[in-house]
This record gives structure tokens, C-alpha cells and sequence, in this order.
């Protein structure tokens, strides 16, 4: 059967012909071979057909239609050299500008040429990766069902080439991978159209391309994430001055806080309305949850064991060195929310061995020991025993420093050993109750752990007072050890020792998995996470006769914990706290103020004096990570 082919633009209105495939392809070869003879009058009429574009008439959109397809037939008779300005026109097209039957001649086009000859592959992939985002005016039409119909068309038909010349061209996929790193827009291109674009590298990375080419893919996704991160100065976050003490507020949410509220005075106040505006925030929101959304698909196709020792490898290598990256980490989070048992026990395990490893940089130590000890003290997710062997490998590790070395306190010396203490008190200042009340847990961990902190290098003393100073409050109320010293703290968050031990990049002061500032980001976060406002302190006992209606997450984990272990106490205890019945979301997330200050029974301050009771900071300076939100 023929087909009709359209006048060109200088065929007389009346004259119309018939003609069958073959017969248009003889048709556009003649043209092809005619620029040789200097004949160039049918040749242009192709170029000219190429640059039909927008607001195209039902005639001509069949004329483009069937030219491309021609084209497509005579792939052989194109040349680079005569012929580079239909080239020039075919690539600088875009399958956005048309509906879905020029669109599949298009891309039948391209893969033709693909295949045809080595010379035009770079130029094929080329083209079809500058598919991935619309052209600028396109933009605007995203918002609308249209808009995001024909970005369906658009990409299944570019997904779809890219597969055909792969299929082809075994070497494809890998020349593809350069023209798509390269293509990569910038920090600073529009925000849709970056979303678009890492959505399309998200895409070939779970194709079958991906099994080449998708832990390159992946790992430069987390790059571009890492750049926008520390793009994100301080100075638009925070909204009052640091030098006023102790962070009183960990999380507030924007929505539900009145405009007229008033912080009290000396109050530190830092929330998501502070990052309003900031393009580049809302943007790396957007990629983040772009990225858990991916994420969740691996998972739900077998895949995220594999996808996650790509993302370990990336964290070693970029996330773990950004001292100052405040987001970005939360994608390992939520990876080892999706897979406790494996992913969330292999990132603590890689976390340890970091820290224990002598032949590692101190700094890489450091802010190893910074992750894992806020990773197991937010991972609403983990297991007690994942958590306890944990603290056990910290706490034998600090053990057998002390043994190894007799002198006295020296924070630049030591500065592995004190981070590894205080990243132990920090852990049990959200974790102590489920310890003190087992008595295993309590032999294994804490009763060694009193012999690291009486040492002669007297973490107590170095570590930062902030976290030194609540864990002693809990360890007294719990009647765990006394210290015969007195410490007076007078509510500081850092000393000249902590300072040094942390060093210029201030790893003292390290806790990266605070509560996530960005909206849609928490969003997915929140239901995973420990807030301090959900942490019942061992110095609130007091309060349990009055507070029984409201119930305790500390106290359901430990009596689950028991109950469940009476007879097996030297066994693993492998179940999370949601498998062992803890209902954290009975913490009130209608606290539109999670205060990170407990609420304590009275005035009395470890040390023997009457001050004001001690506040527990989860972020401690705004210059290195995501501090106390």
C-alpha cells in the first residue's frame, strides 16, 4: 500500500502524488546524491523540512512524518561531509516540539544512523540525551496534564533508542555515560529542568544499561547532590546568634507555627522557614526525594543490596570527606530505612571498621565515628542488638586504648580516642534506659565503659560539655557510676579542649543525621527517625507515676526487650523497635516545639549544685554540619 506523499513547498497547490516506501526513499536518495552533481534545489527542500518545528499544519506534520521515515531508509547515501547541514538540522530537533507519530520517525531516524555507521553514534547519543529536558518554553507546561503527557511520550520514546542502539552497538552504553556526565546541567540551570534530567539518569541506571554504566551513574547523582549541599551557607539558615548558648529547639515546622510567635529571650530558633526561598534548597529537595523514590523501585525490584554498596562506595569517597555536608547523607539513611537487617547493619559495620582502622586518616576516623554514633542514635529502624554490638565495638575499642597508653590528658594526641568517647555518650544519651534496665547489656557495655571514662585521659573532661554533661546527668540518675570529680559545666556547649581535640574541621562538634531542615525530604525521613523529643532521659523516672497515660517508647522497647530475651539472654535479639511493639509515633508529633531540652524533676545538677537543668544539643556548631534543629 502507498502512501500520499505532501507537496514541498514548491510543488503547485493542485499537484498532489501517490507514492509506495520505496519510492520516497528513491525519492530522498536522488535529493542526497544531487548535492554531488551541484544540484542542491531538492537537497534544501529536505533541510527545509527538517527546520518545521512549531504550530505545524495537519499537512505539514505528515510531510515531516514522511521525510523522517524516508531519511530513516536512506541512511546509507547520507554523508557527514555533504550533507552535515541536514545533520545539523536533524540533531538540533527536539521531540518535545512534536506529537507521538513524528516523534517515533524521529527516534527511528537516529537509531538508523546510529547503527549505520561509528561516525554518527556520539552524535546520536548526543541528541537523544538533549531530549531529556525540554526546550525553556517548555517548562512552564509541566505543571499541566499535557504538559506531563507528552514528557511520558517523550521519554519512553528516548529510553526506548537508546536500548535499540545498545542492542546494536555493544560499546554504546559506555560512550553514553560520557555524553550524559558531561551533559549534566549545572547547580545554577533551572530547577525542573535539572530534576528532569538526573530523573532520565535515575532511569538508564535501573535499565538494562544501568548493568554497565548505573554505579557511574548513581555515584555522580550523589556528587551533584554533595555540590548543592555545601552551596548552602549557614548564614541562610540560621536566624539567631550562635553565641547565645545552648540550642533549645530541635525541629520547628513551619506550618504550624503562628507568625506572631515570639522566641523567648537567649532561645535559639532555627527552622524550615528559614530556608524559604532558596532556590537551592527547594532543589536539592526536590533531587532528594527524586533519589528515595528511586531508592524505594530498587527495593521493590530485588535490587537495593546491589544499588547499595554503590552508594557505601560513594559515601566513602565524597560524602564521608564534606564536613559541612548537611543533606545529603540522609540518602543513606533512608536506604538502610528500607533494608535494616542488611543495608542498615552493613553502613554501621563500614562506619566501625573506619573507626578501629589505625591505618585510616585521623579525620576519616573522626567523622566515621561522628555517623555512626548519630546514625544509632536517630535510626528509629534499628535492632537493640545492632545497636548494643555496635556501642560494644566503641567501647572495647576505647578500652584497649587506655590500656595502650598511660599518659595524661592531650586532646591533639588522642583526638581519635576522645571522638570515640564521646560519640559513645552521645548514643546512650538517647539510648541509656534500654541498656541500664537489661542487666546483660548493662555488664557488656556499661560497667567497662566506666573504666574508659575514670582513665587518666579523662574523656569527661575533654569531650564536648554539651554531651558530657547530659550523659552524666542520665548515668547518675541510673545510679550506673559516680565520678568522683565535679564537673561544672555552666551550660557551655564546647571548651578549649573539645575544640582541640576536634580540630579545624571542628569533627567534635559532627553529628550528621540531625532532623532534616528540607520539607519534602522530612517528610520522608520523619516517620523513621528519633527525635530527643521522643527520648524519655533515665532522670524522668520520676515522672512515671504522673506521665502513665502518655506511655514511653524507652519503656515499651525495654520491657519488649526482656520479655522477649528472659530465656535466651545470651542469644541474638534481632527484632527493631516496631517489630518489638514500640509505638514512637505515641510521641506527640503535634509538638509543634520538639524541644531537645528534657524536661527534668528539678534544679538538682549533677556536681551538687542548683543550676539550670542541662540541655542536650543535638547539632552543636552551625560551621560544620546541620546543627541542633
Amino acid at each position: 500500500m502507498g502512501l500520499e506523499l505532501p507537496k514541498y513547498p514548491e510543488m503547485e497547490e493542485d499537484q498532489v502524488f501517490n507514492f509506495t516506501d520505496s519510492e520516497i526513499v528513491s525519492h530522498v536518495k536522488q535529493a542526497l546524491a544531487s548535492v554531488l552533481s551541484g544540484d542542491n534545489n531538492s537537497y534544501n527542500q529536505l533541510v527545509g523540512v527538517m527546520h518545521h518545528s512549531k504550530h505545524l499544519a495537519p499537512d505539514e506534520v505528515a510531510l515531516l512524518e514522511t521525510t523522517l521515515k524516508a531519511l530513516a531508509g536512506a541512511v546509507s547515501s547520507i554523508d557527514i561531509t555533504h550533507h552535515d547541514s541536514l545533520l545539523s538540522a536533524i540533531f538540533c530537533m527536539s521531540m518535545w516540539n512534536y506529537g507521538p507519530h513524528v516523534a517515533d520517525a524521529l527516534a527511528e531516524l537516529i537509531v538508523s544512523l546510529a547503527i549505520s555507521n561509528g561516525k554518527y553514534l556520539d552524535l546520536c547519543l548526543g541528541m537523544l540525551v538533549s531530549n531529556f529536558t525540554p526546550p525553556p518554553y517548555f517548562l512552564d507546561k509541566l505543571k499541566m496534564p499535557h504538559g506531563l503527557e507528552r514528557k511520558g511520550q517523550v521519554l519512553s520514546r528516548v529510553h526506548a533508542a537508546f536500548k535499540k542502539i545498545a542492542d546494536y552497538v555493544p560499546l554504546a552504553p559506555l560512550r553514553l555515560l560520557t555524553i550524559v556526565l558531561q551533559g549534566m546541567p549545572t547547580i545554577y540551570h533551572k530547577d525542573r529542568a535539572i530534576v528532569i534530567y538526573v530523573e532520565n539518569m535515575l532511569k538508564l541506571e535501573s535499565g538494562e544499561i544501568g548493568e554497565l554504566v548505573g554505579s557511574t551513574i548513581l555515584m555522580a547523582v550523589v556528587d551533584r547532590l554533595i555540590e548543592l549541599d555545601v552551596e548552602i551557607g549557614w548564614d541562610a539558615i540560621l536566624q539567631d546568634d550562635f553565641s547565645k548558648g545552648i540550642f533549645e529547639m530541635e525541629l520547628e515546622d513551619v506550618d504550624d507555627i503562628e507568625e506572631s510567635a515570639e522566641p523567648d529571650v537567649g532561645e535559639f530558633r532555627l527552622s524550615r522557614k528559614s530556608l524559604a526561598g532558596n532556590s537551592i534548597a527547594e532543589l536539592l529537595d526536590n533531587l532528594l526525594v527524586l533519589t528515595f523514590e528511586h531508592l524505594e523501585s530498587c527495593e521493590r525490584e530485588g535490587r537495593l543490596a546491589k544499588v547499595f554498596e554503590t552508594l557505601l562506595q560513594s559515601f566513602r569517597v565524597t560524602v564521608l570527606s564534606a564536613y559541612k555536608s548537611k543533606f545529603a547523607q540522609f540518602v543513606m539513611f533512608y536506604a538502610c530505612a528500607l533494608d535494616p537487617e542488611n543495608c542498615g547493619m552493613r553502613f554501621a559495620t563500614m562506619l566501625a571498621d573506619l573507626f578501629v582502622q589505625d591505618s585510616q586518616p585521623q579525620p576519616t576516623r573522626m567523622s566515621a565515628v561522628s555517623y555512626l554514633a548519630s546514625y544509632l542514635s536517630r535510626a528509629k529502624f534499628l535492632a537493640a542488638s545492632s545497636i548494643s554490638s555496635m556501642l560494644k565495638r566503641l567501647v572495647d575499642w576505647c578500652l584497649e586504648y587506655c590500656e595502650a597508653h598511660d599518659g595524661d590528658i592531650n586532646p591533639n594526641a588522642h583526638r581519635v580516642f576522645y571522638s570515640g568517647c564521646q560519640a559513645i555518650m552521645y548514643v546512650l544519651c538517647f539510648r541509656m534506659k534500654v541498656f541500664v534496665d537489661v542487666p546483660r547489656l548493662k555488664s557488656e557495655l556499661l560497667i567497662p565503659l566506666e573504666q574508659v571514662l575514670k582513665h587518666k585521659l579523662n574523656p569527661l573532661k575533654v569531650c564536648l560539655p554539651s554531651v558530657v554533661e547530659e550523659f552524666l546527668r542520665q548515668a547518675k540518675a541510673a545510679s550506673l557510676f559516680t565520678v568522683c570529680k565535679t564537673f561544672i559545666f555552666d551550660g557551655l556547649l564546647e571548651s578549649e579542649l573539645s575544640r582541640a581535640f576536634g580540630g579545624l574541621e571542628r569533627l567534635d562538634t559532627f553529628f550528621p543525621f540531625d532532623p532534616c531542615l528540607l520539607k519534602k525530604c522530612d517528610s520522608f525521613i520523619r516517620p523513621m527517625f528519633v527525635f530527643w523529643s521522643m527520648v524519655k532521659p533515665t532522670y524522668d523516672d520520676a515522672f512515671d507515676d504522673d506521665d502513665d497515660d502518655d506511655g514511653s517508647s524507652d519503656d515499651d522497647l525495654v520491657q519488649d526487650f526482656v520479655n522477649e530475651n528472659e530465656d535466651i539472654m545470651n542469644d541474638e535479639f534481632g527484632k527493631s523497635f516496631d517489630e518489638q511493639g514500640v509505638d514512637m509515633d505515641e510521641f506527640d508529633y503535634a509538638l509543634k516545639k520538639m524541644s531537645i531540652t528534657p524536661k527534668a524533676t528539678s534544679n538538682y545538677k549533677f556536681g551538687g549544685r542548683f543550676q539550670e537543668p542541662a540541655r542536650m544539643p543535638s547539632r552543636i556548631r552551625p560551621s560544620t554540619s546541620p546543627e541542633s534543629l
